[in-house]
């Protein structure tokens, strides 16, 4: 497992340094003027789905550049994994919701709730589709009795949560600047409502594209099979990515138990229709044209080392690229 990971990780960076080096014509101009920051995606989790995993955070990711953070999407848990990860509260500049299953934003309500109790400073703007206002109205107003007591002493005013949050709401083809980095948001197959109707205009979920100086990404977010996700990751140095065993979660056990449930019974469905398989995430990265392709959100419980290895080769049927799938904490 270990030498599987470290020699597709080399793979990885080289693809990545191969392709960013500059021409033997562009010396005097990268002399005069030093390279942008190094632009870096951390997986912070990787676990796919609402089930908690014992060796798999919730969704949840952080672009880094210089010593700031963008987070993209926020699963239970992501305040510790920044630690882990060296991120300190002050570093996070924004957050980008891809859509608002719990499993993505469990998370935001201690990410709000911590910076308001620590006196983090400055603005936090959190980029979400449709209902990202109401969620954050909401989580804020949780945190007021919080708030109001704060570190119990009568004398001391009271910081409101408010304040220091910012919300944008995005939909399909929204265009944005965060800081150095320029965001593209395209609305991907993870509903299936009908365009234009009233649950469409309230509820979608996005994939977005982050081109910062040097770098672009691209991220799945939860999709199914998507042109539009294509489009917007024609050409990115990274592709970010979903991806489901479909036979490991349907299995017979599995199916029985959904059927008893009238929510289940829609789950074999969902996971089918609005999740994307091996094969389907190699089209997306062929059809693209990316240069590397990452693996997260895994939806596999109890994927072994050698399954990993079976859904890269899968995966590398259709698309010839470098592949990874990613672990938690991982850097790109």
């Amino acid at each position: 497992m270990q030498t599987r990971f470290l020699t597709s990780m080399l793979a990885l960076a080289c693809a990545t340094l191969i392709g960013s080096a500059p021409g033997a014509g562009d010396a005097r101009a990268q002399s005069a003027s030093p390279p942008p920051p190094a632009v870096r995606f951390v997986t912070l989790g990787t676990n796919g789905g609402p089930v908690s995993n014992a060796t798999r955070a919730e969704p949840a990711n952080a672009i880094l550049i210089g010593a700031d953070a963008w987070l993209v999407d926020v699963g239970d848990g992501a305040s510790q994994q920044l630690a882990k990860a060296g991120i300190a509260l002050p570093q996070v500049k924004a957050v980008f919701l891809s859509h608002l299953h719990f499993d993505h934003i469990g998370g935001l309500s201690a990410l709000l709730g911590l910076r308001n109790q620590l006196g983090t400073g400055g603005v936090l703007t959190i980029y979400g589709p449709p209902g990202t206002r109401a969620l954050v109205d909401g989580l804020i107003a949780a945190i007021i009795p919080s708030a109001r007591a704060a570190y119990g002493y009568p004398d001391k005013p009271f910081a409101e949560p408010a304040a220091g949050v910012h919300v944008v709401e995005l939909v399909d083809g929204s265009s944005v600047q965060a800081g150095p980095i320029k965001v593209s948001a395209r609305q991907n197959s993870h509903y299936s409502f009908v365009p234009g109707s009233e649950l469409d205009k309230h509820h979608k979920s996005l994939s977005f594209r982050f081109d910062a100086p040097g770098r672009s990404i691209a991220f799945t977010g939860d999709t199914g099979p998507s042109t539009a996700v294509e489009a917007l990751a024609a050409g990115a140095d990274l592709l970010v990515s979903e991806m489901i065993d479909l036979d490991r979660i349907l299995t017979p056990a599995q199916r029985t138990r959904l059927a008893g449930n009238a929510t289940g019974q829609d789950m074999p469905r969902h996971l089918r229709e609005h999740h994307i398989t091996p094969e389907q995430v190699g089209e997306i990265a062929a059809h693209a044209r990316v240069r590397a392709l990452v693996v997260t959100h895994l939806v596999a419980n109890g994927a072994s080392a050698g399954d990993l290895l079976d859904y890269e080769a899968r995966i590398g049927k259709l698309y010839r690229g470098p592949v990874v799938i990613a672990n938690d904490l991982d850097v790109f």
